[in-house]
């Protein structure tokens, strides 16, 4: 399985539902000269989230052009069916939100039996004692800071407290904070606790990723 980051690390996975879609693959290269560290790649179904997005044949294809790890984010009901073949694409997490799964505990565990790393989303509303209960098969959480479905949305400044509830609980879990997460931004949710940081228009509204990415770093330290 993939090395996760230590509590005082502070890495970017860029969103590629930001991305050039018709250019993915460039856009892959780019961000991995530019020193990302994990691929934050959005599955959306249109029930669970107002949207679709991607899903295993991209998956796929992108695991053919790059070495860096792919952070998969299922946003889908009954995620649990469609486990291995996300694993089998190239997938190296599998987080799964907790409000889709009636059995986390199991799903949780079919996640490390397929050889991924297993994260748990909570929406902004969401709260974290469910936490308590999968502690143990848990690898990180995902903390949503916007409402999940569309890229570009205003940082929930709510959330903050929900990071550092759940550093404060559990205090080696390696926490991911997605949404609205930019320079102006990254500081909070690094200063709670997050030390996973999934960035889409703080990067790919930039021309220079590379310089994106490290400011990124520097606002978070």
């Amino acid at each position: 399985m993939i090395p996760l980051p230590t509590s005082t690390s502070h890495w970017i996975a860029p969103s590629l539902l930001s991305a050039d879609f018709a250019n993915l693959a460039d856009e892959v290269r780019r961000l991995e000269a530019a020193k990302a560290d994990w691929l934050h790649f959005d599955v959306m179904d249109g029930t669970f989230v107002p949207n679709i997005s991607v899903g295993i044949p991209v998956l796929a294809s992108l695991r053919k052009v790059t070495t860096l790890p792919i952070d998969v984010h299922l946003m889908i009901v009954n995620p649990d069916p469609l486990l291995p073949a996300f694993a089998k694409a190239g997938a190296d997490t599998l987080t799964v939100q907790v409000e889709a799964c009636t059995h986390l505990h199991r799903t949780l565990n079919y996640i490390r039996d397929l050889g991924c790393r297993a994260g748990a989303a909570l929406n902004p509303h969401t709260p974290i004692d469910c936490l308590d209960y999968v502690a143990d098969c848990l690898d990180f959480v995902l903390v949503m800071t916007v409402n999940p479905g569309f890229g570009g949305q205003s940082y929930i400044d709510s959330c903050t407290k929900k990071i550092a509830a759940i550093r404060k609980r559990f205090p080696d879990l390696p926490i991911e904070v997605d949404g609205g997460i930019k320079n102006d931004t990254i500081g909070r949710a690094a200063q709670a606790g997050a030390n996973i940081f999934v960035s889409g228009s703080g990067i790919f509204a930039q021309s220079d990723y590379a310089q994106a990415i490290a400011k990124l770093r520097t606002n978070a330290a």
